[in-house]
């Protein structure tokens, strides 16, 4: 008799001792394996919150200059606004319990209505600059709150409602779609915002370059994305089922590892840290980077709008083609450990060419818009399309711990990094080509770290082999 034949909690290998089913009476059809159409509307509502927690995270970094001129922020500010995001992620722990405990519903509407807190925080118009200031800041420290839920639940997610040939394109869609509303405030802040010198790609009025219009088109997008936050809160107050009525696979039945265990088992596992590092640096050190990304390309002489640019064309390009990978990822089984080298290779190369193009005096490589553009769209799409390929890795590795809980540790290390390369930041932001320089280091680390691992296939095993 196959596991399928059997409860979930008396199949081995699940989390229970093997029991016999009892009575000759034969059993209901095995509702493993079945998977909804609603799953799409909920993979949408949680892959939207991600695209707004993103795009408010990253509202200030493409408009620096402007925010100085409005605000009065100094570059302490806006690094300090950026450094919300990583700080936000202080009580990830706690946010993986309640996932783990209560599931995805109770989790997505208490990290919406702190998103809708901050979004509002950062709209109350007083006239005092000091005091509007910390309301922004306490605005951006809500939306950082948002964050281990939008980064660390899209496994959980795929793994609920998907079937196992579809988990790693779910996952890419539900973890990329935050990367794209980053990509989009690199695009609509510069755009709706003109810079102080005028920078914009339409022609400007002179009163159009004035503080008081600065702050109001600031202001405007605040507003915008105040009622765009609050119009995704509405939709998952109103649907956003917390598990569907039967699991998509075995694995999504199965019983995991409790909160203790689960962290025992983590931390005792020397191939998850391992590859845990791999993610954690790369990618904290990039997204500390893009997040003041105008500020880096400042001293280049690349103004606001092109930096702009520059950042929404190289996270959108690792969106679309980590969407890509995972998909291949999904028809190709097995293959994880070979893209994520081939992956973090590309990304060692780009970043590496970024950095010594920026070294103009000393390298004399050409330093143009078309080299600038090239070097960095590269290096979004290599290291950001590792993402969700990482993500079904760690799971993999240390099945049966909770997804949540799994990825939860990776991207709370991730934004350890992120966080100490922009406290640095906050101290010595006047020359900062030491920063570039973090990049290919940190990318090389990464694919010495993954030709190190070995892969295993723990859950794909149990879905592929047990349910057989």
């Amino acid at each position: 008799m196959s596991c399928l034949q059997l409860h979930p909690t008396a199949c081995p290998g699940l989390g229970a001792p093997f029991t016999p089913a009892l009575g000759p009476a034969p059993l209901p059809p095995s509702p493993w394996g079945r998977v909804y159409g609603r799953r799409w509307l909920v993979l949408l509502l949680f892959s939207l919150l991600g695209f707004a927690q993103g795009l408010v995270w990253n509202t200030w970094g493409p408009i620096q200059n402007s925010a100085r001129r409005a605000f009065g922020f100094g570059g302490w500010d806006i690094a300090l606004l950026v450094f919300w995001g990583p700080i936000g992620f202080l009580p990830c722990f706690a946010f993986m319990w309640l996932l783990d405990k209560k599931g995805l519903r109770v989790t997505v509407l208490l990290t919406s209505f702190l998103m809708v807190l901050g979004a509002g925080l950062r709209c109350i118009p007083v006239s005092d600059l000091t005091i509007r200031k910390r309301l922004i800041h306490g605005g951006q420290l809500l939306n950082g709150l948002a964050g281990p839920t939008v980064m660390n639940a899209a496994p959980f997610l795929s793994t609920t409602w998907f079937s196992p040939d579809e988990r790693a394109t779910a996952t890419a869609i539900a973890s990329m779609l935050s990367y794209l509303g980053a990509a989009c405030a690199f695009l609509v802040g510069p755009l709706v915002v003109p810079s102080p010198n005028g920078t914009s790609h339409l022609p400007l009025a002179s009163s159009e370059s004035s503080t008081e219009h600065i702050k109001d088109r600031i202001e405007a997008v605040l507003y915008a994305e105040f009622g765009m936050v609050s119009l995704i809160f509405s939709a998952a107050l109103a649907y956003f089922p917390s598990r569907p009525p039967f699991p998509p696979s075995v694995a999504a039945a199965s019983q995991r590892l409790s909160y203790r265990r689960s962290f025992c088992r983590l931390l005792s596992n020397f191939r998850f840290l391992m590859i845990a590092l791999a993610y954690a640096i790369p990618l904290g050190v990039f997204s500390g980077w893009s997040g003041v990304l105008d500020l880096i390309l400042t001293p280049v002489h690349v103004s606001q709008v092109d930096a702009g640019w520059i950042g929404f064309w190289s996270i959108v390009g690792g969106c679309v083609v980590g969407i890509a990978m995972a998909r291949f990822a999904d028809f190709i089984r097995g293959m994880l450990k070979l893209i994520l080298l081939l992956l973090l290779s590309g990304a060692t190369l780009a970043s590496t060419w970024f950095t010594l193009t920026c070294l103009t005096s000393v390298t004399h490589l050409p330093l143009t818009t078309a080299t600038l553009y090239t070097s960095c769209i590269l290096l979004g799409v290599f290291l950001n399309s590792s993402i969700p390929i990482f993500f079904e890795l760690f799971v993999e590795t240390v099945y049966p711990v909770p997804e949540g809980i799994t990825c939860g540790v990776v991207t709370f290390l991730s934004n350890v990094f992120m966080g100490v390369l922009l406290f640095f930041l906050t101290f010595y932001h006047t020359e900062i080509s030491w920063f570039n320089w973090c990049l290919p280091g940190s990318c090389l680390l990464s694919l010495l770290l993954i030709l190190c691992f070995r892969e295993s296939y723990d859950r794909l095993y149990l879905d592929v082999v047990v349910s057989v």
